[in-house]
Parts: C-alpha cells; sequence; structure tokens
C-alpha cells in the first residue's frame, strides 16, 4: 500500500479567472519521493492547478481562488508566505524547453546565484551535478559555453529540468513536458522522471493516459474541473471506481 503523506496538501481549492469557475472544491494530498500523474481532457483545470500550487496564476490579474495549499504544513497564500521561497522550494518545468539566451552553464548558475551561491568552485560542481542529474553531462560537457538554444528541442527541455534541479528544490512541477517533443527525446524525459523521484516529489500535467500509467504512482482525474478520481496509478489503470475515468481512459472523452 502507497503509504500518503503531506508534504503538499490541496483543500478545498476553488479558483476563477474573472467569473470563470475553474478548479471546483479540489482536496488531494502529494506523496513524498514519488509520481503524481494530473490527467485530464484539454481545459479541465490541470495546468491550473499545477500553477495554483507555485503561485504562478498570482501574475494573472483576474485570478482568484479559496480554499488553502499547505507545503509542509504551511498555507502558501497566507500574507506571511514568501512567493521568492516557495519558488526556490517548488521548481517549474514547463511545456515547451525555454533555455535563457545564455551558455548551458550560464543557465545552471542563475538559479544558485540568484539565491546568494557565488563562489566559483561551487557553482561548476552545482553545474555539473545537476546537468548529471539531468542525464545531460554526458551530451553538453564539452559544449558547456555554447549558446543554450543551440541544443535539440529534448535537450533543452532536459536543460530546463537541470535549471530547475540547479537550486534542490524538493518538489518538481511538470506541464506537460514531453508534448513538444519526438518520441525518443519523450522517452528520455519519461525514464528521467522515474529516476528523479528517488529523490524529488513529482507532479505531473499529462493528457496522455498512456504516459501517466508508464511513469506515475498516483494519479488523479480531472473533468470539468472537479477532481473525479484520485488513487495509486494501478487502480485508476486497473478499476477505475467512476466511469467517467474509464471513458476517459479508454478514449471516449477527451
Amino acid at each position: 500500500m502507497i503509504t500518503w503523506t503531506n508534504q503538499i496538501e490541496v483543500h478545498d481549492l476553488n479558483t476563477w479567472f474573472g467569473s470563470k469557475h475553474i478548479l471546483k472544491g479540489i482536496s488531494c494530498y502529494f506523496m513524498d519521493n514519488a509520481v503524481t500523474a494530473i490527467m485530464g481532457p484539454s481545459g479541465c483545470g490541470k495546468s491550473t492547478l499545477l500553477r495554483t500550487i507555485n503561485r504562478l496564476n498570482d501574475m494573472i490579474g483576474n485570478f482568484r481562488m479559496t480554499g488553502k495549499i499547505l507545503f509542509e504544513g504551511e498555507d502558501i497564500y497566507s500574507a506571511e508566505a514568501s512567493v521568492y521561497e516557495l519558488r526556490k522550494r517548488i521548481g517549474m518545468v514547463f511545456q515547451r524547453p525555454n533555455p535563457f539566451p545564455m551558455s548551458v552553464r550560464d543557465n545552471i548558475k542563475y538559479g544558485p546565484k540568484l539565491h546568494g551561491v557565488h563562489d566559483e568552485d561551487q557553482l561548476d560542481k552545482i553545474v555539473e551535478h545537476s546537468l548529471r542529474r539531468a542525464a545531460l553531462w554526458d551530451e553538453v560537457k564539452d559544449e558547456l559555453d555554447a549558446p543554450a538554444p543551440n541544443l535539440s528541442g529534448g535537450q533543452q527541455q532536459r536543460l530546463c529540468i537541470a535549471r530547475a534541479l540547479s537550486v534542490d528544490p524538493p518538489v518538481l512541477l511538470m506541464d506537460e513536458p514531453v508534448s513538444s517533443l519526438d518520441p525518443i527525446s519523450a522517452g528520455k524525459i519519461e525514464e528521467l522522471i522515474v529516476t528523479l523521484k528517488e529523490d524529488y516529489t513529482i507532479i505531473l500535467v499529462t493528457h496522455n493516459v498512456q504516459q501517466a500509467f508508464r511513469v506515475s504512482d498516483q494519479a488523479a482525474f480531472l473533468y470539468m474541473g472537479e477532481l473525479v478520481e484520485f488513487d495509486e496509478t494501478s487502480h485508476i489503470a486497473e478499476a477505475p471506481s467512476d466511469p467517467r475515468t474509464e471513458a476517459f481512459i479508454t478514449g471516449r472523452i477527451g
């Protein structure tokens, strides 16, 4: 049996963009050192949930929310919460690779330097360690000073993962990280996700049911803003409890 933990807890979360009610009464818990897949059809609220956990929706003027999200027992939307510290502790990888227009090396150094690391020897160690964690070191170790946008799409996405890992966040959010990649590059990212869960809590948004089944330990199915089902992935794959979940995983809705 999977043991649920409370590193991240979502309690009765409702979100709106203007008058449009996106997420409706979401409550769930995310497990340490595991991959949770958030799946569902386009427009169901998957990315909104992910971005609410990282407070990225704060930058959208008509966004509002009710409910609570707790990270390590603290309300991330409380007046005392530091968004700066939160985003250091909860990293984010987006749908399309977004390397900074600088060298491979400087992409990795950027976060640690922003958070006060300036010793060059330490920064070089962080660069190598982060790239190794992202299974990219052997491919770029002789091109660290080359422009990051010159890398292939798959390499750029792994660089973005390495950049997120450079400040050692315990949680990594991934918003459809392989949707713009070719099958070979996507496979490498999936293998990487499975490896990374040994040291990180990973929350993965995906519209690809088979990907969710391949890489995740637990899964959430969202439909029209509601959390229809949340369980161990193996249970959802073998015997979904809601007919809407079964319809989605068999391709009848989506």
